[in-house]
């Protein structure tokens, strides 16, 4: 959908101050992840030597480019119930070969409109622009949506609809969470009909600019560009880094394709 390629609603579920979303050392590359979370705290790790505790309403955003590694845990200190999206976004041929980078944003813009919020993660809605980083042409807006509201759109954009909290009619068609809702190209506007106060994450964006693959942490253009970035974590031979983590580093059998041995 666009250069949106992956998402991961995590949770709700409840966490304590040494266990949280215990995700070990694990690689990337050729995209961006963007972690968001509505309740709780998780500490990123990273190969770039980064230790960004996130909170809610905050952003962390990863790039991968040729290659990084990372790990989220508990921060040590939080205990209580943990809520989030992990989204991921392909990046285009011209950055996905580059050096990976990381930026945390800890206060995105935010505005009200028709009795509906909305937090600017990524790219543009209406009128407001987030400072954080895209490769392509896209956009990712946290809404918090109590009752009817309207919103134009882009026609050149494909648009996604996930919802976190609650249920609500898009376009008329019914929604809740662990569902997708998708507009092709050419809609101008976007309806939401909240059937109770609910929290809902809308991605759009201009049609990838060629397919992928995608398999294990990787987003590719090919199985070969895939088996060498597989090769480069089983043999750690310093292409991912090392993440400054106490928890195991995470590994994976080689893809269903290849031979046996």
């Amino acid at each position: 959908m666009g250069a949106w390629c992956f998402a991961d609603h995590m949770g709700p579920a409840k966490v304590t101050k040494e266990h949280g979303l215990d995700i070990g050392p694990h690689p990337h590359m050729g995209l961006q992840t963007v972690t968001y979370l509505i309740n709780g705290e998780a500490l990123h790790h990273d190969s770039l030597g980064t230790e960004q505790l996130i909170t809610p309403g905050q952003l962390n955003l990863m790039t991968a480019g040729e290659g990084v590694s990372h790990s989220e845990e508990a921060t040590g200190q939080y205990e209580g119930t943990l809520q989030g999206i992990q989204l991921w976004i392909a990046q285009p041929d011209a950055t996905r070969h580059l050096a990976p980078a990381f930026e945390h944003h800890g206060d995105l813009p935010r505005i009200e409109l028709n009795d509906t919020s909305a937090t600017i993660l990524v790219g543009e809605f209406c009128g407001v622009t987030s400072p954080a980083r895209h490769d392509t042409e896209l956009m990712g807006t946290d809404l918090k949506v109590n009752r009817r509201a309207n919103f134009p759109l882009r026609i050149h954009f494909e648009y996604a609809a996930i919802v976190l909290e609650g249920s609500l009619m898009l376009n008329g068609i019914f929604l809740e969470p662990g569902h997708l809702g998708y507009l092709a190209p050419g809609s101008d506007q976007i309806e939401f009909d909240a059937l109770e106060p609910s929290r809902v994450m809308l991605l759009g964006g201009v049609p990838f600019e060629s397919e992928i693959h995608m398999w294990w942490n990787f987003v590719a253009r090919s199985r070969n560009e895939i088996d060498q970035a597989f090769n480069s974590w089983r043999d750690d031979d310093g292409r991912f880094g090392t993440v400054a983590s106490n928890l195991d580093r995470i590994n994976t059998p080689a893809p269903f394709w290849r031979a046996p041995g």
